[in-house]
């Protein structure tokens, strides 16, 4: 099954609102269903994303699924290719990505990762326990950056 992404508005009422937001009208939120990026996003992790960020390889990003528009998906831009975006999920035992449909066209990108909130699981009801659970709970999502000297590095 695909990694599947829940926005927290509906495409065609996100895209409407967007325009009278102000600052916050790039920003929403994503929750991931599947486990195609574990270890870096497992299933039950909310992602703020970016709408309309620059894309670089090595950073995540939600995009619709070239052969389900309907379904978004998250996957790790690897590197530009001709006609798109090589795509690639962190976990190497799910192949639902480029490996299967090839490149994803520019317009299928939907929004570039930035946070990532795990919910509370096993949290101590207890000061010490929620403030560790916030600590580690928030977390940027990192780019993975091509090695020096490799293809992807040179562009």
């Amino acid at each position: 099954m695909p990694e599947q992404v829940h926005e927290r508005w509906p495409d065609q009422e996100h895209e409407q609102g967007r325009e009278g937001r102000g600052p916050l009208r790039t920003i929403g939120l994503a929750e991931v269903y599947n486990p195609s990026m574990v270890p870096t996003l497992h299933p039950g992790d909310q992602l703020v994303v970016k709408y309309g960020a620059a894309v670089r390889p090595g950073d995540v990003i939600v995009l619709k699924h070239p052969f389900r528009q309907d379904l978004l998906i998250v996957k790790r831009a690897v590197e530009r290719r001709t006609g798109g975006w090589w795509v690639q999920g962190d976990n190497p035992y799910v192949a639902n990505d480029s490996r299967e449909f090839g490149t994803v066209p520019d317009e299928l990108v939907v929004a570039r990762a930035w946070l990532r909130v795990r919910p509370p699981r096993d949290v101590r009801r207890s000061v010490t326990g929620v403030l560790s659970w916030a600590v580690s709970a928030v977390r940027p999502v990192r780019p993975l950056r091509p090695a020096r000297g490799t293809k992807a590095a040179r562009r």
